[in-house]
């Protein structure tokens, strides 16, 4: 355990930030799933609506490199393009 006053601060502040960014990139993986999971249905493209959304949130906050984000929208709509 940290002994200086800022270090502490520090440690629950990391902690808070951890915890927000991983419930940020289990919603991603379970869009990105269920998009995967509908393909060829008709709620597929509202599925993909949200999955691309999250995809730029998380991006724009840098929970996510902007990149990977592209990234997997790209591979994302290949997959969705090739089941039609």
């Amino acid at each position: 355990m940290a002994n200086i006053k800022s270090q502490k601060k520090r440690i629950i502040t990391n902690a808070k930030r951890t915890e927000r960014n991983k419930a940020v990139k289990s919603e991603l993986r379970t869009r990105v799933k269920a998009v995967r999971e509908s393909k060829g249905a008709p709620e597929n493209a509202e599925a993909l609506r949200l999955a691309v959304k999250r995809l730029d949130m998380a991006a724009a906050k840098r929970i996510i490199h902007p990149k990977q984000a592209a990234r997997r929208k790209s591979r994302l709509m290949r997959q969705i393009n090739a089941a039609k």
